[in-house]
């Protein structure tokens, strides 16, 4: 009997102690996912992901990247590690097995489909994936806690820092009449001019929030549009996301379908900066994004705003890197860190 109660006793103090290791996160979707009280191991499969980490300070943890992330020149040209970090999905394709050898903390799903494959695999998976700004601060909230230290520290920095560039921006562009606001077709990529981004997307925020009107009311990102849609549309802007200036823009000016639209005839196109992560979609950056959209958009309202400066300053501040000005103008025309 006495054998019998001692080990209860062990089993049950064995519990408390495994119980002890772990503590509770809600991630973006509501759901409790249970980490380890001291995260070592973060295997992040959502590219924008990675850069949030980066910036928490948690980069040194990261054992599974994306291919995607491995490819980023100015990623590996901030960490260099990250080059030599093995892949945890290769385009949409999980790489289970790997992940099971590399035996993550904790993993970072893409989409709501990842989670179930990761989860059904064993997996300790969370979820924070976000398409506006104020779920954006949550994520990086979330992401904080996870990696523990002084990564809540920075992600309060960085939260402070994102409202004060939308207060700065929202001030004036508030005020602007929807008549006044230019219609802005947003490219997601520059190897395919018809595919586009649409309402209900972080894109679709930024837009209205730097001043302008998503010339695609369709929901959702990356949507394949015809040729032919185009002059019905008839944008006054056009930004064309990961690509590089000048060519991308020649690229529109020369395209016959584009010819007769506002933004061509009066000379609007643009490349919209990428560094460690697309300015544009869903990365750290996107603190920069609404100050570049909106000087963009509205030159003359925000001509007294300096996009080099604040460049500058956010890549010192939050990824601990000094941009020469030859950098900050290759991130600003969507280059790589060689100016190619």
């Amino acid at each position: 009997m006495r054998k019998i109660f001692t080990a209860l006793v062990a089993l049950m103090a064995a519990f408390s102690i495994n119980a002890a290791e772990f503590r509770e996160v809600k991630d973006i979707s509501g759901d409790i996912v249970k980490v380890p009280v001291n995260v070592e191991k973060i295997a992040t499969l959502w590219y924008a992901n990675n850069q949030i980490v980066l910036m928490l300070g948690g980069a040194d943890k990261i054992v599974a990247t994306t291919d995607l992330i491995k490819n980023n020149k100015w990623f590996a040209h901030i960490y260099p590690r990250i080059s030599s970090i093995p892949n945890g999905v290769n385009g949409k394709s999980l790489q289970v097995e790997e992940l099971v050898k590399l035996s993550p903390d904790i993993v970072i799903a893409a989409d709501k489909k990842n989670k179930e494959e990761l989860t059904k695999n064993g997996f300790n998976v969370l979820y924070p994936s976000f398409t506006n700004h104020a779920d954006m601060k949550k994520s990086v909230a979330i992401m904080a806690d996870t990696i523990g230290g002084d990564a809540p520290k920075i992600a309060q920095k960085f939260n402070d820092y994102f409202d004060q560039n939308l207060q700065k921006v929202l001030s004036k562009t508030s005020k602007i009449a929807q008549n006044e606001r230019p219609k802005v077709l947003h490219i997601a990529d520059g190897k395919n001019l018809f595919k586009v981004d649409g309402s209900n997307t972080i894109i679709d925020e930024w837009i209205s929030v730097a001043g302008g009107i998503n010339a695609v009311q369709a929901k959702g990102n990356m949507l394949e549009i015809n040729a032919e849609e185009i002059p019905n549309i008839n944008p006054d802007v056009i930004i064309i996301g990961r690509a590089k200036s000048p060519d991308a823009i020649e690229k529109i000016y020369k395209n016959k379908v584009y010819a007769g639209t506002n933004a061509v005839k009066n000379k609007k196109v643009f490349v919209n900066p990428a560094g460690v992560f697309s300015w544009d979609r869903y990365g750290a950056e996107g603190a920069l994004q609404i100050l570049w959209a909106a000087k963009t958009l509205h030159p003359e309202i925000f001509k007294d705003l300096d996009i080099t400066a604040e460049t500058k300053k956010f890549y010192k501040e939050f990824l601990h890197y000094e941009l020469s000005d030859d950098e900050i103008n290759y991130i600003l025309n969507g280059l790589d860190p060689t100016g190619k």
